[in-house]
């Protein structure tokens, strides 16, 4: 932990309806995450960024939003703020998307203020969705959070918080560091393959190339790409494709279908094509799921990769 000043600030004006909780909520793992922590309105969070380590504090006041940046990494945090906010979310044609199916026209206006962040970093969000393959969440946050504890860095700022391991690091540390932390071998080579050519994975211009790039890791299929783009670019459609759960809950959603594959999903989402990803979050913020029948399973996420 160092500087309890800020070394870069802005203040950001979003729109009327906007909620920053509900919108920077997919940038935390938990509220335990040890690289970011939403204290009542402000979120505090910790990257590596192209010019260096920082911490990024987000406050929401008077309508207002002030970012403040600490560490070497400052002030690209606080250019970046506004993205990172939600608030270069593009919701160009949606609203007449979403009044074609009265379920997605109601969340859109219950949920009118969520935005989708965009942090333009991509290996923090690999690090997460590599761990979430194929097991809980609970599963998932404990070998995420072992990870980040093992490789402990302090983000720079007033918060005690954890930035995220160095790439180059993980791609050095044998698979077997990662056994302790509940990650088998398949997880924690897809993960060393990806650290090794993460200063590859950051040039990626835009969702598309990044989506590319990813898919070339082995190991790392379509849920995984999708999970990353969504947060790393705000991929407005990136679709999770391979999840144990979101099948069924946009089935149940759009159509009273307690049960679909992929196959129905996409159907399903198709008319909302651009904006796919946006629709899935909206049913997660408004805590939609499908019945479950059977033994009771846990949320998240039995994801393939």
């Amino acid at each position: 932990m160092t500087g309890t000043a800020p070394t870069a600030s802005r203040t950001l004006r979003p729109p009327p309806d906007y909620r920053l909780v509900a919108s920077i909520r997919p940038l935390t793992f938990s509220p335990y995450d040890p690289c970011a922590r939403i204290t009542g309105d402000t979120l505090w969070w910790a990257a590596r960024t192209p010019i260096g380590p920082a911490t990024l504090a987000l406050q929401s006041s008077g309508g207002e939003l002030r970012a403040d940046g600490y560490g070497p990494g400052a002030g690209w945090m606080v250019e970046h703020a506004d993205a990172i906010a939600g608030l270069r979310d593009d919701l160009t044609g949606f609203a007449d998307l979403a009044r074609s199916h009265p379920v997605v026209a109601r969340l859109a206006a219950q949920h009118a203020g969520l935005r989708l962040p965009a942090t333009g970093l991509i290996f923090p969000r690999v690090l997460r969705a590599v761990f979430e393959q194929k097991v809980t969440g609970k599963e998932a946050y404990r070998a995420y959070a072992a990870t980040v504890r093992h490789f402990a860095e302090p983000a720079p700022g007033p918060v005690s918080l954890l930035l995220p391991p160095e790439p180059a690091a993980v791609a050095a540390a044998p698979y077997w560091v990662f056994h302790p932390f509940g990650v088998e071998q398949r997880r924690a080579e897809t993960l060393r393959r990806a650290a090794a050519v993460a200063d590859r994975l950051e040039r990626s211009t835009d969702s598309s190339t990044a989506t590319r790039a990813l898919l070339a890791i082995n190991g790392i299929g379509p849920w995984t790409a999708a999970e990353v783009v969504r947060v790393a670019y705000g991929d407005a459609d990136a679709v999770s494709v391979g999840d144990y759960h979101v099948p069924n809950t946009v089935a149940w959603a759009l159509a009273g279908e307690a049960r679909a594959d992929d196959a129905r999903m996409l159907e399903l989402l198709e008319p909302f094509r651009g904006h796919r990803g946006r629709v899935c979050r909206l049913l997660e913020a408004a805590g939609i799921h499908a019945p479950r029948f059977g033994p009771r399973m846990p949320i998240r996420s039995f994801a393939r990769y």
